[in-house]
C-alpha cells in the first residue's frame, strides 16, 4: 500500500515537472509568435513597431504575462525536477517511470528555446510603467499625440484627455510662437502632399485596422464583464438552493419570515383578503359563507401566504451568496484581464470626449438631474427599498434618509469638482454649453 503511494506521488510529480516545462515553452512560442508577426521577428519594443501607444500597451501586457508566468512555472520545473531525482535516487527499488515522451534531449531544446527567447527580456521591467504627463500639456492642449506617430493616431483618439510622449518622457510645457492646432495642421498638410504618399495611405489602413481591433475587444470585454457574473450569479443560486438552502427551509417548517416586515406584509395580505371576503359577500358576489367555511378558507390562504413569504426568504438568502460569487468572478475578470481593460477605458475615452460639445453637455444634464436633481429622492429611495428586498433586509427609513441627504450632495460634489479639475481644460467649450443650457 505504500509503495503504491509513493509510486503514484513520484509519477505526479513528475508529471507536474513535465507540465510546468511544457507551459513555460508555450508561454516562450507565445512570445515568439508576437515577435515574428507584429514586430519583425525583432524584440518586442516600441522603436520596433509602427503601432501607436495604446496597442503597444496591448502587447506589453501580453509580454509581462508570459514572462511572469515563464518565471513561475520555470522555477516550478526545477522544485519538481529536484525533489523527483531525490525520490529517484533513494527509492530505486519502488521507481516508476513516467512518460518517456520527455527525453533530456527534448528537455534541454525547450530549456534552450526559452533561454532564448527571454534573454532578451532580461532588464525587463514586469511592473506596469507610468508615463509622467505635465500639467502645462493638459492644459494647453489635449489632443496631442506622440511625435512618432502623430499621423496614425490623429482620428484614432481625437479630443482624449491624455498625451502619451513616444519617448516616456516629459512633454516641453514652453508656449510657442504660433497655436499648436496651426502647427499640426501644417504637418498634416505637409503628409499629406509628401511624394511618399503611399506610406501616408498603409498609416490610413493600418489605423482603421487598430480601430477596428480595438473596438471588437472592448465590445467583446464590455459583453464579458456583464454575462459572466449574471451567469455565475444563476448558477451559484441554482446549486446553492438545491444543496443547502432549501432542504434547510423544507426541514425547518417553523422558519417563515426572516424579518419583521415580511411578516407584517403577510398579515396584512391576509386582512386584506378576509376584509375581501365581507365585502363579496355584502355587494352580493358571493354567497353567505358559514364560520367554519371562512375559517377554512382564510386558512387556505394563510397557507399559501406562509409557502409564498417562505421562498422569498429562501430567495434572499440565495441572492447573498449568489451575489458573493457574482462579485468574486468580476473581480477576477478584472485581475486577469489587465490589458483588456487598458483597451476598454482607452475605447471609451475615446467614444466619450469624442462626442460634440452639445451631446457632452446633454449627457451630464441628464446624469445630474436623474441622481442629483430635484425628483432623484424619490428614485433613490426606490432603489433601497428594492436593494433591502434583495437581500431580505428590514427597511429602514432613517438609514434610507440618512442616505438621501448625504450621497446624491457627495455625487454632485464629484461631478462639479470633475468638470472644473478635468473637463474644462479639455474641453472648455463643453463646460461653457453646458452652462448655457442647464442656466436656459
Amino acid at each position: 500500500m505504500f509503495n503504491r503511494f509513493l509510486r503514484s506521488t513520484k509519477r505526479w510529480i513528475g508529471n507536474n515537472s513535465q507540465n510546468a516545462l511544457e507551459e513555460a515553452y508555450q508561454r516562450a512560442l507565445a512570445i515568439k509568435k508576437i515577435e515574428s508577426e507584429h514586430f519583425a521577428g525583432q524584440k518586442i519594443d516600441l522603436n520596433n513597431c509602427n503601432y501607436g501607444d495604446k496597442v503597444f500597451a496591448y502587447f506589453e501586457g501580453e509580454l509581462r504575462s508570459n514572462l511572469r508566468i515563464i518565471d513561475v512555472k520555470i522555477n516550478q520545473f526545477k522544485a519538481s525536477k529536484s525533489v523527483h531525482n531525490f525520490f529517484e535516487n533513494n527509492h530505486k527499488q519502488g521507481y516508476d517511470p513516467i512518460d518517456n515522451s520527455y527525453t533530456q534531449e527534448l528537455i534541454l531544446e525547450r530549456l534552450n528555446f526559452i533561454d532564448q527567447v527571454i534573454n532578451k527580456y532580461n532588464n525587463y521591467n514586469t511592473s506596469l510603467k507610468t508615463v509622467e504627463i505635465t500639467k502645462e500639456n493638459i492644459a494647453d492642449n489635449g489632443q496631442s499625440l506622440s511625435k512618432e506617430n502623430k499621423l496614425s493616431k490623429s482620428s484614432i483618439i481625437n479630443n482624449s484627455s491624455t498625451n502619451i510622449p513616444s519617448s516616456n518622457e516629459k512633454i516641453s510645457g514652453k508656449t510657442s510662437v504660433l497655436p499648436r492646432s496651426f502647427l499640426r495642421t501644417l504637418d498634416r498638410i505637409k503628409q499629406e502632399i509628401d511624394p511618399k504618399a503611399v506610406e501616408t495611405e498603409q498609416n490610413v489602413i493600418n489605423k482603421f485596422r487598430k480601430s477596428r481591433y480595438k473596438t471588437a475587444i472592448s465590445v467583446k470585454f464590455l459583453l464579458l464583464l456583464i454575462i459572466v457574473p449574471l451567469l455565475v450569479h444563476n448558477l451559484a443560486k441554482i446549486t446553492l438552493g438545491k444543496v443547502f438552502i432549501d432542504p434547510y427551509f423544507s426541514q425547518h417548517q417553523e422558519v417563515v419570515f426572516i424579518n419583521q416586515d415580511l411578516q407584517e406584509e403577510a398579515l396584512m395580505e391576509l386582512k386584506t383578503y378576509e376584509e375581501s371576503l365581507n365585502l363579496k359577500h355584502i355587494i352580493g358576489l358571493m354567497p353567505d359563507l358559514s364560520a367554519e367555511e371562512k375559517e377554512e378558507k382564510i386558512k387556505e390562504k394563510a397557507q399559501e401566504l406562509v409557502q409564498n413569504f417562505r421562498n422569498q426568504s429562501s430567495n434572499a438568502i440565495k441572492n447573498i451568496f449568489a451575489d458573493i460569487f457574482s462579485f468574486i468572478a468580476f473581480g477576477l475578470i478584472l485581475v486577469y484581464s489587465k490589458s483588456e481593460l487598458s483597451i476598454l477605458k482607452s475605447f471609451i475615452d475615446e467614444t466619450v470626449y469624442g462626442l460634440s460639445d452639445s451631446a457632452k453637455a446633454f449627457l451630464i444634464i441628464l446624469f445630474t438631474d436623474i441622481f442629483v436633481g430635484f425628483h432623484s429622492p424619490h428614485g433613490w429611495e426606490i432603489i433601497l427599498e428594492n436593494i433591502a428586498r434583495h437581500f431580505g433586509l428590514p427597511e429602514n427609513r432613517d438609514f434610507n434618509f440618512l442616505f438621501i441627504a448625504t450621497f446624491p450632495v457627495i455625487l454632485d460634489t464629484v461631478l462639479k469638482y470633475w468638470i472644473f479639475r478635468y473637463l474644462n481644460r479639455i474641453s472648455p467649450s463643453a463646460v461653457a454649453t453646458y452652462k448655457n443650457m442647464n442656466e436656459s
